[in-house]
């Protein structure tokens, strides 16, 4: 079979979505990308001409030339090109390699063309500029980390570029440098404004350049960073959505949004702009509104010189023409093609004609004739479409009905007429050629319908769907539900089993790999009664199970052995030429096979794509995911009945797909003589694979053809179908584009065109008198099972209804019966008369009968109880609710359109609790509070220890008198009289000191001078907010609540106003009823020509009184119950019959009514003439009549003059209301105004406390503190434990005196000292107490490191081994003894002082640790430096907010040139009143200055005392220091000052003077003796010196003959060396020769050998084989050769 290629016949979509998108060569030629394709379309002729991708893997950017003479076509790829191509011949001019890696996203050319700019996407993101015509780079660099949407030269200036991309915008400057040009780019820097992505952007000719942001604003970039934000007035965006500026024109600049707006800006103002506010509000000057539902992404201008004209891509699937020139002639925005906006959910073609349809996301259905090559018709609808299938020719005669899905589970049958035939009757005409009518819409799904398929008889319908159910109609003029089935999952196909197969089956494929075939059901066999479940269907599933993990096991076991078979026919070869060893390590080197791949299977599974009948219970599968690569042949298991688990169904047969791993197979379809399969790949490639004629296995599938248009990256392929006589294939794929082959010549092609066109179906007779179908546009409309299930819900209620309903009557009949029965019974005399216990058959009926009514009724009661418990608590609920929180009252005036209504009061926030009021202490006042507390417990352990140590000072032993001189009397004399005088002194100061103390003011109460005085400052001075103020959130949330409670009091008073004033008008128009009624009386008695016109009645309006919705009265409840039994009626037509029957009843109870009244007229003047006729009688009829009418008149006008001055009045209050009300919505308005000011402070100040809370002020001064104490704490410890240690170490040295001086004289001395100092091994006591074993002598050295369980002691000095367990003979064993004893006490103490060093050490280096934590101290000043940052940060924050404050006109002082600005923004808002404050504070501030000079005086006292506090403090510590070291405890001064002259001191002094002058005459003759000795000393120190030196110079003259001796034996030791390794290599090389002769001989006698033994009969040894050489036994080892004796 000759397979025909097929070639590319028309395009028919476009990627809208796609960033620019859109390029224009010349005026009438646009340039857009399809796919891997770019197509050239001629606006005019609309023909189209294409350029493939060289690489066939996409395209990713364009652009043009300035000069429209080239164009540039950036690939995608690996290692991608960009070509560059020439214009209008379309051939390849230059080829640029090496500038991304995977993708271009942009290019662009500078102004005069002569460089080119590219820049690629992830992962490189790589800026190149281009010598294009050169094919050179010329600069690059890495332009950002993210993805970069666009890079555009400068128009203004060629050394500057921009780039944008997410989130960031970069400025690039072409700068040269000593080493040559240099691509220097700075990132433009966001700051306060919100990071934003930039898609559009246009410079300025100062450099400045302008960008969109996502929200609608435009930036205005200085350099790198933001210089002001452009929006409109009151702060409205520029655009709705996003915003992008595309040109700069005339001092205009122009933009466009994603609202379909175009706008031009005066470009002087925004250059203008003051950067001070950040924000720039301006109008502007030009606007076109492109159209509804646009998104402009987008535009090109035309090349043609001083043109208008624009082009505009649409990202919602169209191309626009628009003219900017904003003119009074300008024409509309044209809209010159349509398409489909995103990917294509459904596609199908016409089984008679070359028509096409397809469906997509932007919620259209479009029709083509791809023969004609155009769009026919285009409906739109309220959700997105998903799939479409054309009914066969046999269900519509005409070939014109298409059954589409949609995305809210809704299938709409759409029917396809030629709409000419319809106008050529009404003589109009029509621009289209089709057109679509909906002729039935119905819901059989609750999720999006995903397949649609008609059976082979076309009878039935099925539809699929996500929710996993199918559903079958059968096919008429109108399409009536059959049922439904479940499925395991979300449905991907439906496939009728061909008209080959006997029996008619549906195939359907789930996306988890889920195979269901169902048999065709039966219309007349199904009736529905209940639900469309259709659960007798029979039905055969399949669950896939993966085997490609097998598959490629087994691939690389054949692989292996195929290669194991390979090496052993080369083995085979080699054999004569391997020995039998190398034979046996290739086999074990064979041996060692390759690991084989493991068995696994995908979780979750893979997707099912498509598949297809192969034959009766077979089936071929394509799967995604894991197992994509083959084509996999199924059929369904005979064992139906067990689980799919236990079933493991598996495909017996697969089919491998090349090159498909990766690009697994999306559709399947064959040609109509199923010679073709055409195949749509993951990747966006077609394939076709012919096939032999009824090759069901597929194993003529083989070659294959490929073309790949769609994009590689998102254009899957999910739609491929075949033309009705297979010359054209249709693709579409999610990439928004639609392709049209064709299978035969272009010639051919054409004449075909001119021969036939594509047949569109007439209208349906009658088509113009049919009414519209309804169709079902609410998204949350029930499914058809919902409104089954539902229907068959309200039947079963209804008959319980009418149930009750009978039941009821019957009763009711039986009980009139037992009344008469009972009647009658009493009518009877007494003696036959029943008594009424006799009336009853059973007495245990009635018992009965209530015991079985008592229960039903508990039971009712207990299921309904849950229900009344809501129900009561919701109406509870809502009648406590405050009608003005839901509702607002609205009252309105009875004459006049004036009106007042109530505010809608919110509910109040309650109070904060007492902790959240109490505002938190400061972090001055923490650091003041929280001390370190350890400090004060050292002191004091430092003095109890004194203490301690004062009363072990032993008492002073009394010595002799001395007698003392003159002078020393009357130095003693004149102490006692200074003591005297400082003892008088002293008393003094402490009276002076009580009194200054007395007058000293506590400190917890205050002053009440200061306090007035305060007072007085505070109502003087104006509110400036403190530091404390602006950091407290709380306050802050205390005021807002503060003000909206005010807001609420003002708003509650005034709706107790409203609500006053709807109860006087409830009252009055009740009043105003009574009135009216009694004029009506009166009226009805006087003549018809004396009535005056009756006032209108006033009715109270639902909107006065909402409250009264809630009451429950028996209206209410009658109408809940007719509410009710409206609700299960679906026939609307009942309730417009009992409408009209109470319209009826109404109108026949007034006419009723007004006959009575006619009746009761005409009686009472019936009566009035009988009382005339009795007046004329008696003579005074007239005079009675005439009294009687003027009275009733004076009535009459009585009535209406009161009833008019109520409704005034009425009137009069409300106005006033009104205007009282308007008044207060003034000062509402100034509060909301406050209110929002506050808002905004307090959400400023949330957004800084997260920032305070992290720098943890508290938690660092808790956790130094702990620090600073642990530290004072561990260093008294360490000191105690130092004292300790002293104590034991004497302790230690008395005990050795002590044994020492009880040895006395002993010629065994020596050897009770080593005993008692002999170090030995002990083991602790704890140890000692479970183990009675004899201790272990040791003499071994201590080691470094200290067991402190087993201390190992030695003694060094000596060498002999001391035995210490028998006394010695000769010595006193009363001495051995004692002396062990005190060696165990000796031990004791050295065991206790190790314990006790180990502690300090211990101790010690916890202090050091705490040491190094004292850095918190720091971390916490830098904490409270933050601290201090954030508050003048939050400071500046709010004086940056924004106030607004209404103002009057005559309140403006603000006058520029005799006239008032048009900007306020520099102007000062203030009160007057605080105004004249300010300046009156002015001269009272001046008055104050001489008092606050004394006011610092007093707060330098206060800094001074503080300072003298802590002097005192130190000098305090100083003397206790200095009292310790003198006197060795705290003594009291005064007791020292006091204190007389000691007359023993004097003389102790004395006797010291005595004693110092005799041992100075001794040191002086001591100092003569030691001069005289050290001179002796350096004689002879000198005298050794020299001695030393000469010493020295004879050891180095020894080392110089040394050294002289060793380089003479060496020299010899080196020549003899050589002359023995020479002999020793000449013995090697003539053994080596000789060796080398006799191998030769060798293997020349085993050469004849073997030829003896090759030949026939040669078993005969050689004859020369005993006159071999013998083997020469091998030399000695080299380096035993090159050994040499050593000269000793």
């Amino acid at each position: 079979m000759v397979l025909i290629h097929p070639s590319l016949s028309h395009s028919f979509g476009y990627d809208s979505e796609r960033r620019s998108n859109l390029m224009l060569l010349d005026d009438r030629t646009l340039v857009f990308i399809a796919g891997n394709l770019l197509v050239l379309l001629q606006v005019h002729t609309k023909e189209q001409r294409y350029l493939r991708s060289c690489s066939g893997e996409g395209i990713g950017a364009i652009t043009a030339h300035p000069s429209n003479e080239y164009f540039v076509i950036a690939e995608k790829g690996n290692q991608p090109l960009i070509l560059v191509y020439e214009y209008p011949s379309l051939r390849l001019y230059h080829i640029l390699r090496g500038g991304t890696e995977l993708v271009y996203s942009s290019v662009d050319f500078n102004l005069d063309g002569s460089i080119l700019a590219s820049v690629g996407g992830a992962p490189d993101y790589m800026l190149t500029l281009w010598d294009w015509r050169h094919e050179e780079v010329m600069l690059r660099c890495k332009a950002s980390s993210q993805e970069v949407y666009r890079v555009r030269f400068s128009p203004h200036n060629p050394e500057l570029l921009t780039s944008s991309g997410t989130g960031h915008v970069k400025f690039w400057t072409i700068s040269p440098t000593f080493t040559g040009l240099k691509l220097q780019g700075v990132m433009g820097f966001f700051g306060e404004t919100s990071a934003t992505d930039v898609e559009g952007f246009v410079e300025l000719p100062d450099r400045k350049v302008v960008t969109g942001t996502e929200w609608g604003n435009l930036l205005l970039w200085d350099r790198e960073a933001i210089k002001v934000e452009i929006c409109r007035i009151e702060r409205q965006s520029c655009h709705v959505g996003t915003a992008q500026p595309f040109s700069l024109e005339d001092g205009l600049l122009m933009t466009f949004g994603s609202d379909g707006v175009i706008r031009g800006w005066d470009i002087e103002k925004i250059n203008m702009a003051d950067t001070h506010s950040g924000r720039l509000e301006m109008e502007p000057i030009n606007e076109l509104v492109v159209g509804h539902n646009v998104c402009l992404s987008s535009v090109v201008r035309s090349p043609l010189p001083n043109s208008f004209i624009w082009f505009a891509q649409d990202s919602n699937g169209a191309i626009w023409k628009l003219d900017l020139s904003f003119t009074n002639t300008t024409p509309d925005p044209e809209c010159l093609f349509t398409f489909h906006a995103g990917s294509i959910h459904g596609l199908d073609v016409c089984k008679t004609s070359h028509l096409m349809a397809t469906t997509a996301p932007d919620r259209s259905v479009k029709v083509f004739d791809f023969l004609a090559k155009k769009q026919l018709t285009t409906s739109c609808f309220n959700q997105s479409g998903t799939t479409i299938s054309w009914a066969p020719p046999w269900v519509k005669a005409s070939s014109g009905l298409l059954a589409t899905g949609f995305e809210d589970g809704v299938v709409r049958l759409l029917e396809l007429y030629r709409p000419q035939s319809l106008y050529a009757l009404s003589r109009s005409s029509c621009e289209e050629d089709g057109k679509l009518r909906l002729k039935q819409a119905f819901k059989p799904h609750s999720e999006s319908v995903t397949a649609l398929a008609y059976e082979r008889n076309g009878e039935i319908l099925a539809t699929g769907s996500a929710d996993g159910t199918v559903f079958f109609f059968s096919v008429g003029e109108k399409y009536l539900p059959i049922g439904f089935i479940h499925v395991p999952s979300p449905v991907q196909a439906l496939e009728w089993s061909p008209a080959s197969h006997s029996n008619n089956r549906l195939l359907i494929l789930c996306w988890s790999g889920h195979v269901v075939e169902v048999n065709c059901p039966n219309p007349k066999d199904q009736e529905p009664l209940k639900t469309f479940l259709l659960p007798e269907l029979h039905r055969r599933s399949f669950r896939f199970q993966s085997i490609k993990s097998r598959i490629k096991r087994q691939e690389e076991i054949l692989r292996l052995q195929a290669l194991k078979e390979e090496k052993k026919k080369k083995a085979k070869e080699l054999l004569t030429l391997i020995d039998a060893k190398q034979e046996e390590d290739e086999e074990e080197e064979e041996e060692k096979e390759e690991e084989l791949p493991p068995i696994y299977t995908p979780d979750p599974p893979s997707p099912l794509y498509c598949g297809f009948y192969s034959e009766p219970d077979h089936f071929w599968l394509s799967m995604g995911g894991f197992d994509s690569g083959y084509l996999y042949h199924c059929k369904f298991s005979e064992n139906q009945d067990e689980e799919p688990e236990k079933r493991k169904d598996e495909p017996f047969h697969f089919l491998p797909i090349h090159n498909a791993d990766n690009d697994p197979i999306c559709s399947i379809t064959f040609s109509s003589s199923r010679e073709l399969l055409l195949c749509g790949m993951h990747s966006g490639s077609i394939r076709v694979y012919p096939l032999q004629p009824g090759d069901l296995s597929l194993t003529s599938m083989q070659s294959y053809w490929v073309l790949s248009l769609h994009d590689n990256q998102n254009g899957q392929l999910h739609h491929i179908r075949c033309s009705h006589d297979d010359l054209f294939v249709l693709t579409a794929g999610d990439d928004g584009n639609i392709f049209s082959f064709t299978r035969r010549p272009p010639e051919e092609l054409q004449s075909s065109l001119q021969r036939k066109a594509a047949m569109i179906p007439s209208p349906s007779v009658g088509l113009e008198s049919k009414s519209l179908v309804l169709d079902i546009e609410d998204p949350a409309a029930y499914s058809l099972e919902a409104a089954k299930q539902r229907q068959v819900k309200d039947h079963v209620r209804r008959d319980a209804a009418l149930t009750v309903t009978e039941t009821k009557k019957k009763l009711h009949e039986l009980q009139r019966k037992f009344r008469q029965v009972l009647d009658e019974n009493l009518s009877l005399p007494k003696h036959v008369c029943l008594k009424p216990e006799e009336l009853q058959i059973n007495h245990g009926f009635n018992e009965q009968a209530e015991h079985l009514k008592a229960q039903r009724v508990s039971e009712v009661r207990r299921e309904l109880a849950w229900e009344e418990e809501r129900c009561c608590i919701e109406l509870r609920k809502r009648q406590d609710w405050n009608p003005l929180e839901i509702n607002v009252v609205t009252v309105v005036a009875i004459h006049s359109s004036h009106r007042v209504s109530t505010y809608p009061l919110p509910s109040v926030a309650k109070p904060l609790p007492e902790a959240m009021n109490q505002c938190p202490p400061t972090q001055g006042n923490e650091i003041r509070d929280t001390a370190p507390s350890g400090k004060k417990t050292f002191n004091h352990t430092s003095k109890n220890s004194n203490n301690h140590e004062d009363t072990d000072v032993p008492p002073v032993v009394p010595r002799a008198k001395i007698k003392l001189g003159d002078r020393q009397e009357e130095r003693l004399q004149k102490a006692a009289e200074k003591a005297q005088q400082a003892r008088a002194k002293i008393e003094k100061r402490k009276q002076e000191w009580a009194l200054i103390y007395s007058e000293k003011p506590e400190e917890e109460q205050d002053n009440l001078e200061d306090e007035q005085a305060l007072l007085e400052a505070r109502e003087k001075m104006w509110d400036i907010p403190s530091k404390n103020q602006i950091e407290s959130i709380e306050k802050k949330k205390e005021e807002l609540m503060a003000l909206e409670a005010h807001i609420c009091e003002q708003q509650a008073e005034m709706n107790q106003h409203i609500l006053g004033l709807r109860h006087s008008k409830v009252c009055l128009v009740s009043s105003l009823h009574a009135q009216i009624q009694r004029l009506q009386n009166i009226q009805d008695r006087l003549a018809l020509n004396l009535h005056q016109p009756v006032p209108e009645l006033p009715n109270v309006l639902p909107g006065e009184t909402p409250q009264t919705e809630l009451q429950i009265n028996r209206s209410n409840l009658e109408r809940y119950d007719v509410l009710g039994e409206n609700k299960w009626n679906f026939v609307h037509q009942e309730e417009k019959e009992d409408q009209e029957r109470a319209a009826s009843l109404s109108d026949q109870l007034q006419k009723v009514e007004k006959d009575k009244r006619r009746k009761e007229y005409k009686t009472s003047r019936e009566m009035e003439n009988t009382k005339h006729e009795v007046a004329e009688q008696i003579g005074v009829k007239e005079e009675l009549q005439k009294e009687e009418e003027l009275r009733r008149l004076y009535e009459q006008d009585l009535l209406l003059e009161q009833m008019r001055r109520w409704v005034s009045q009425f009137d009069a209050q409300l106005v006033s209301l009104r205007s009282q009300k308007l008044h207060i919505d003034d000062h509402l308005k100034r509060a909301e105004l406050c209110r929002l000011t506050h808002i905004k402070e307090m959400l400023l100040l949330k957004h800084f406390e997260s920032r305070k809370s992290s720098l943890q002020i508290t938690e660092r001064i808790k956790e130094d503190n702990s620090v600073m104490a642990k530290l004072e704490q561990c260093k008294a410890q360490l000191e105690e434990k130092m004292r300790d240690i002293a104590k034991i170490q004497e302790s230690e040295k008395a005990l050795t005196a002590a044994f020492k001086a009880s040895l006395g004289e002993n010629e065994f001395e020596n050897f009770l000292i080593k005993v008692f100092k002999k170090k030995i091994k002990r083991v602790k006591k704890t140890e000692m107490a479970g183990d009675d074993e004899e201790e272990e002598d040791s003499d071994e050295e201590d080691s470094d490191e200290v067991n402190w369980n087993e201390v190992q002691y030695s003694d060094t000095e000596e060498e002999d081994v001391l035995n210490d367990s028998v006394c010695p003979p000769g010595c006193e064993p009363e001495l051995f003894e004692h002396a062990l004893q005190q060696r165990e006490r000796r031990l004791d103490l050295e065991d206790l002082l190790m314990e006790e060093k180990e502690a300090a050490e211990v101790l010690r280096k916890e202090c050091d640790t705490l040491k190094k934590e004292k850095m918190l101290k720091s971390k916490r000043k830098a904490a409270e430096n933050d601290l201090d940052m954030i508050t003048r940060e939050i400071q500046e924050k709010m004086n940056k907010l924004d106030i607004l404050v209404p103002v009057k006109l005559h309140q403006i002082e603000f006058v520029i040139d005799d006239g008032m600005p048009r900007d306020l923004s520099q102007a000062l808002v203030l009160n007057k009143c605080e105004l004249t404050r300010l300046q009156e504070g002015i001269q009272q501030l001046q008055a104050e200055t001489l008092p606050e000079k004394d006011l610092q005086t007093h707060a330098k006292i206060i800094s001074d005392r503080r300072d003298m506090k802590a002097k005192i403090q130190v000098l305090e510590k100083k003397c206790d220091e200095q009292m310790m070291s003198k006197f060795g405890r705290l003594v009291d001064l005064e007791d020292l000052q006091t204190l007389p002259e000691n007359r023993r001191h004097e003389e102790l002094r004395h006797e010291k003077l005595l004693k110092e002058s005799a041992c100075d005459k001794q040191i002086k003759q001591l100092d003569v003796k030691m001069e005289e000795a050290h001179q002796a000393l350096m004689k002879v120190i000198n005298c050794n010196t020299e001695h030393r030196c000469s010493l020295l110079k004879a050891l180095q003259q020894k080392k110089e003959l040394e050294d002289i001796h060793r380089n003479r034996q060496r020299e010899t030791g080196r020549q003899q060396f050589q002359d023995y390794s020479r002999c020793v290599d000449q013995d090697e090389i003539r053994w080596l020769q000789q060796l080398t002769e006799m191998q030769s001989e060798q293997i020349k006698a085993i050469r004849r050998e073997i030829c003896l033994l090759s030949c026939k009969g040669g078993h005969v040894l050689p004859s020369d084989l005993t006159l071999l050489p013998p083997c020469v036994p091998a030399p000695p080892p080299k380096k035993a050769l090159h050994h040499l004796p050593t000269d000793k």
